[in-house]
């Protein structure tokens, strides 16, 4: 159980609990862009407090509806569990939408221990789709949706959604 709930805390704070400033359409994407960089860099490093520090106050988790304090634990349990990692993924797709305070990340990711190897996948990082095929036969693929809003002018992670991918697309495993 730890081994689910963990991976599933661990990528649901690490790619979406970043504050960022308003900027334009394009200049917002590219800070979201840049931030689920710092994101896989926080989670790397094991800073559940930084991860956390960043997310809005009414933050959940799906699946399970997990709140901010539940996900602050089940990070610390699932960094003590996988110990040193890297999280590998392609450029997630960001959708923002036209006038307003609303923005939608998805991010396919893996997570590997730090000795293993996968040296094709940065030269997909502008190939989602080729990524995605690349990875889903070698390994355990998600899928990861964040939904963002700002508050006071900052971007913040208002709920994540993690999927696994099953061989023939995305959803939760039973």
């Amino acid at each position: 159980m730890l081994n689910r709930v963990g991976l599933f805390a661990l990528v649901c704070c690490a790619f979406g609990s970043f504050l960022l400033p308003s900027c334009t359409h394009k200049d917002d994407t590219e800070a979201i862009q840049r931030l689920v960089r710092k994101g896989a860099k926080l989670a790397e490093e094991h800073d559940v407090g930084g991860l956390m520090q960043m997310t809005s106050e009414e933050f959940s988790a799906l699946p399970g509806d997990r709140d901010r304090d539940e996900v602050r634990s089940i990070l610390w349990m699932a960094f003590r569990h996988y110990r040193q990692f890297r999280i590998h993924y392609p450029e997630p797709g960001i959708d923002l939408s036209a006038g307003s305070d609303a923005a939608t990340a998805r991010i396919y990711f893996l997570i590997v221990r730090k000795d293993r190897s996968y040296p094709d996948l940065d030269e997909l990082y502008k190939d989602p789709q080729g990524w995605v095929e690349a990875v889903g036969e070698n390994a355990d693929l998600y899928r990861l949706t964040l939904d963002w809003a700002k508050e006071k002018g900052d971007w913040v992670a208002t709920q994540a959604h993690l999927e696994p991918f099953k061989g023939y697309g995305f959803g939760e495993r039973h």
